[in-house]
């Protein structure tokens, strides 16, 4: 909230945070960064994952961020504090897995980070549902003196595209659709469907997922190619992020390449947004692909 006495919010992991204005440089993890841009905020810097490249940002995760308008801070140990500090934030914005810790800042740089710079981190947890997520990056974002009118017009959106997902989802419910990460041609990583909220929200809405069976992982479980084949998906949801192996990676794997043979592929960003333009996005593509699914695929 802002007013006569300042700003404040309290974010996902029930810390206050507290300026005497309404922060106007603000500082985000690349993800939170491309929402606020969604609401109409331009941050004035965003940095990476430990997992990203850190002199490039990783545009799968960017949504419509004008990477080359907004500059990248790097990551992990690429990432420095002083620097980000001499940029002169009001306000650091990123999100949380566990709701204790803030997502990625490495040791060290996180501490002297959030020492200096009020700083907000929003729950992107397993479990979590879409609609709390969306409902608390939006709270932000008007905190931070967002525009009605953007997040109108994009809840809107999102709800035709949740109208069109429905009817695509009813339509073909023998369709399987199966999220997952390449991790080499040998690996995969399955997401555990509920673990994701998009997914999550996919479920909600009809569409019919397939998951791997319990066992360790939180989000997601480590098997061969040839489990994700046995899972019999017509849609695959695969990671674009460029932690996730390329396709020219895989080449050498039968498994997948039975996989591909058999499967309609569909881009995932498994650190979407958390806007409501960008789910609206996600849902009509995976409505496209339900929508382009024949009749008598499903249960192959």
């Amino acid at each position: 909230m802002s007013g006569a006495t300042g700003w404040e919010f309290v974010d996902d992991r029930g810390q206050r945070a507290t300026a005497e204005r309404r922060p106007e440089r603000i500082v985000a993890y690349i993800q939170a960064a491309a929402a606020l841009w969604d609401f109409g905020l331009g941050p004035a810097g965003h940095f990476g994952s430990l997992h990203d490249d850190g002199g490039t940002p990783d545009a799968a995760k960017a949504g419509d961020l004008p990477l080359d308008r907004i500059r990248y801070f790097g990551s992990g140990a690429q990432l420095s504090a002083d620097e980000v500090l001499a940029a002169e934030p009001d306000l650091l914005v990123t999100v949380t897995y566990d709701g204790e810790n803030v997502y990625g800042l490495p040791p060290g740089t996180v501490d002297k980070l959030t020492a200096a710079v009020p700083t907000v981190a929003l729950g992107v947890s397993p479990g979590r549902e879409l609609g709390d997520v969306l409902e608390r990056f939006t709270a932000l974002a008007r905190s931070l003196g967002a525009p009605d009118d953007a997040g109108r017009q994009h809840t809107a959106r999102l709800g035709h595209a949740v109208e069109r997902l429905r009817a695509a989802a009813a339509a073909r419910p023998a369709i399987r659709v199966l999220a997952l990460s390449a991790a080499g041609p040998d690996t995969a990583y399955l997401a555990r469907p509920d673990a994701w909220p998009d997914l999550r929200a996919l479920a909600r809405h009809g569409v019919r997922l397939a998951g791997p069976p319990e066992g360790p992982g939180v989000n997601w479980a480590t098997t061969g190619w040839q489990e994700a084949v046995a899972l019999a998906p017509d849609i695959v949801l695969t990671d674009v992020r460029s932690n996730a192996a390329p396709p020219r990676d895989l080449a050498g794997s039968d498994a997948w390449t039975a996989l591909r043979d058999t499967a309609a592929f569909l881009p995932w960003n498994p650190e979407i947004p958390g806007s409501a333009l960008a789910h609206a996005r996600f849902f009509d593509g995976v409505a496209e692909a339900l929508e382009r699914a024949p009749q008598d695929t499903g249960g192959r």
